[in-house]
């Protein structure tokens, strides 16, 4: 091989080594409890409004492996997003449950979301129609994979009754 080529992925994985040297270091993460700001403070009360005790669960789930992305979760997507007027809870639930059953790939938190669309006022028949509107724009794969976890969160809930 002429030289050239040689010399790019030894810089790229110096440059990979420098960069991940200080990976892990605890003094760079942010700790969850450390900053408990409004946003953060707005955003559990959101968290626990529409989500219940499953945001709840989620949340102290990433305590102990990833204490940052539980922060994140609680700031960014309730503290910012959710935490916004133009739309109220249910419509931005029925959008979230629409948009995680087209995407097929994230069941355990479509499963989530169709718990805390329930929460918010959203019947199970809706959440049903939902799901036939998707397998239009998703396909029926997505769709029949969505309607499971759909009859699974129902199951839960008559169990937990």
């Amino acid at each position: 091989m002429p030289k050239n080529k040689m010399k790019y992925p030894s810089i790229i994985i110096f440059t990979l080594c420098v960069a991940l040297s200080g990976y892990g270091q605890s003094e760079n993460q942010t700790k969850m409890d450390s900053t408990k700001t409004e946003r953060f403070k707005r955003g559990w009360e959101k968290l626990k409004e529409i989500d219940g005790q499953a945001g709840v669960n989620v949340i102290e789930s990433l305590k102990d492996i990833s204490p940052d992305l539980a922060k994140y979760t609680i700031e960014y997507p309730f503290g910012d997003v959710y935490s916004r007027e133009i739309l109220d809870n249910r419509t931005k639930e029925i959008a979230v449950v629409a948009a995680m059953t087209a995407m097929g790939n994230a069941r355990p938190q479509l499963k989530v979301h169709i718990n805390a669309a329930l929460n918010v006022g959203v019947s199970e028949e809706e959440l049903s129609e939902i799901m036939i509107l998707m397998s239009v724009y998703a396909g029926f794969p997505s769709a029949l994979n969505g309607t499971s976890a759909l009859k699974e969160v129902i199951m839960e809930r008559k169990k937990e009754e």
